[in-house]
């Protein structure tokens, strides 16, 4: 008899990655992202166990926004409150805060649970080239051969 193999927790080797988002589409530096922090590129994958790895992100800042996308695409926000509703393009957005540009989008493309969200929380986006992580030793990922 065969089974399946499912992944445990205590068995799980993370890595940490640097993805540069220089000159990189963002939905499609959004979807490589996603898919390495919810483990996907990993043989040992389970949907419901958070197999994934750690992504950090620098230059969000020059991500690329093709088509009209930067005068044409909204996000929107709610404050709860009558008439609250707020609305930001994606270039004024990508302007003042590259960084919520680029976690939004990677973030829609995870499970809404509380899985999806513990995944969201290995994501650290830089809008330089510098980042805080050197202790950990990340990989350099270039994302352009896995599109």
């Amino acid at each position: 008899m065969r089974t399946t193999y499912m992944a445990k927790n205590g068995e799980i080797d993370r890595k940490w990655y640097v993805v540069d988002a220089t000159d990189v589409s963002l939905g499609r530096l959004s979807a490589v992202v996603a898919s390495i922090l919810r483990g996907k590129n990993k043989p040992i994958f389970t949907p419901h166990v958070d197999t994934g790895d750690y992504v950090i992100v620098i230059n969000a800042d020059k991500v690329k926004l093709t088509g009209n996308k930067a005068s044409d695409k909204f996000y929107y926000r709610h404050s709860q409150y009558p008439g609250g509703l707020t609305s930001v393009s994606a270039g004024e957005l990508r302007e003042k805060n590259a960084r919520r540009l680029v976690e939004t989008s990677v973030k829609g493309m995870l499970p809404k649970n509380t899985l999806g969200r513990k995944q969201g929380a290995k994501l650290h986006v830089y809008a330089e080239a510098e980042h805080p992580h050197q202790a950990q030793q990340p990989e350099v990922l270039d994302i352009t051969n896995l599109i």
